[in-house]
Parts: C-alpha cells; structure tokens; sequence
C-alpha cells in the first residue's frame, strides 16, 4: 500500500516536470497531477489488459509509446486540470518512457 501510493507520488512529480518542460502538456497544480497520474494509471490498465502485453511499460515499443500517448490524450478529459494536445502527448510518452528508465515509478 505505501508502495502504491510512493508511486502516484512519483508519478504526479514526473507529470508536474513534464508539464514544465513541454509545450502543449499543461497540468495545473500537484493535486492535478495526482489525479492525472491516478487517472492515467488506470485508463493504462485498461489499454493493457485490451491490447496485451504489447503495450506494457517492460515491453515499450513503438506500439507501447502511441497507446502511452493516447492515454495520455484522453486523461485530459476525464481531468479538467490537465490540458494536452496530441503533439504534447506524443513528446510527453516519450518524455516520461525516458523519465522511467531512469526512476521507475513501478517496484520490481
């Protein structure tokens, strides 16, 4: 439990820098980003337990990239502190797929 909730927060930090980083990927505030990072995590179960293994985080390719980028997109509507244009969510996916080779938000 605390290592889920250590996560989201780890999560929330990464979208509020990716936030600051990219244009065209705006999230208002950490509570936002708690939210967006919950939201995203679940709609990413969803895509994953659809699609397969071909788009979880250990299995990345370019098929894992643009389902993390259409997740990404379609957060921001179930999110209203969260505003993302699909080029924002394109360079966030992989901005983020970077981020968590370098600090995995999942425990392993």
């Amino acid at each position: 439990m605390v290592g889920m909730i250590i996560r989201f927060i780890v999560s929330a930090l990464v979208l509020m820098l990716v936030s600051f980083v990219l244009p065209g990927f705006k999230v208002a505030g950490f509570t936002g980003a708690l939210i967006a990072a919950i939201i995203i995590a679940v709609l990413g179960f969803i895509a994953e337990s659809l699609l397969g293994d071909k788009v979880s985080p250990q299995n990345r390719g370019i098929v894992g990239f643009i389902t993390s980028a259409v997740v990404i997109y379609f957060a921001q509507y179930l999110v209203p502190a969260m505003s993302v244009t699909w080029w924002g969510a394109l360079l966030a996916s992989v901005v983020i797929g970077v981020i968590d080779m370098f600090v995995p938000t999942e425990l392993r």
